[in-house]
């Protein structure tokens, strides 16, 4: 898996906000579906892969390095496993014991709060909350919850925020935001994001205001 260096931009006007946008690392149902193309297990909720956790902490690596993980002051995640896991795995505390056997932190952690707006697409399951009788969100339904996502976002205090989401949400929701957002990396911002792939926006709260019912837009 590549892992381009991610980007923190310090130099932000008081109406902008920067958003590192993660999509999970490698599940298991990811590993299903690469291994029985055409006859997927269903998994309500995956864990990481093997895959996964290296992809975990090689992103963890370049975060560091990159001094990215000093500035990012919450880290908003889907409540699915696989994203908690990449969540604590690439963000969370890092701890040694010192000469006394006590635990330090040896890096910045910022809390991590769970969200169900940020989740993958709706599972047909009686459990799950965003469940409607035999319906799956559609590509403009999950753009529009991208949209309203962003704008809830918006309105935290927090200026520099990472986001773990999923591919198909992070994808509609750029998707929505179109040029109403300024992006950081070289890739093509509106392709799937690659598993445990961070990609960098800066979005300025008048542009997502002005995108009527909540930014719908038709799937790719």
């Amino acid at each position: 898996m590549e892992t381009p260096a991610p980007t923190s931009c310090p130099y932000l006007l008081s109406n902008q906000k920067l958003l590192h946008l993660v999509r999970h690392a490698q599940g298991l149902h990811n590993l299903e579906a690469e291994m029985n193309r055409g006859s997927l297990t269903q998994f309500t909720d995956a864990a990481l892969s093997p895959l996964g956790w290296q992809q975990v902490r090689e992103q963890r690596e370049n975060v560091s390095a990159s001094g990215m993980l000093e500035g990012i002051e919450v880290v908003i995640t889907s409540p699915l496993l696989r994203t908690l896991q990449t969540s604590v795995g690439v963000f969370g505390s890092e701890e040694e014991q010192d000469h006394c056997g006590n635990k330090t932190s040896t890096l910045n952690h910022p809390p991590i709060i769970a969200t169900e707006l940020c989740r993958e697409r709706m599972i047909e399951s009686e459990e799950d909350i965003l469940w409607e009788a035999d319906e799956r969100e559609t590509n403009e339904a999950v753009a529009a919850r991208g949209i309203k996502f962003v704008n809830w976002l918006l309105g935290r205090k927090e200026r520099e925020i990472a986001v773990v989401s999923h591919g198909v949400f992070l994808q509609e929701t750029l998707i929505a935001l179109k040029n109403k957002c300024l992006h950081l990396m070289d890739t093509d911002p509106f392709t799937r994001f690659g598993n445990c792939e961070i990609r960098s926006v800066i979005v300025f709260n008048e542009s997502v205001e002005c995108i009527p019912n909540f930014g719908l837009v038709t799937g790719m």
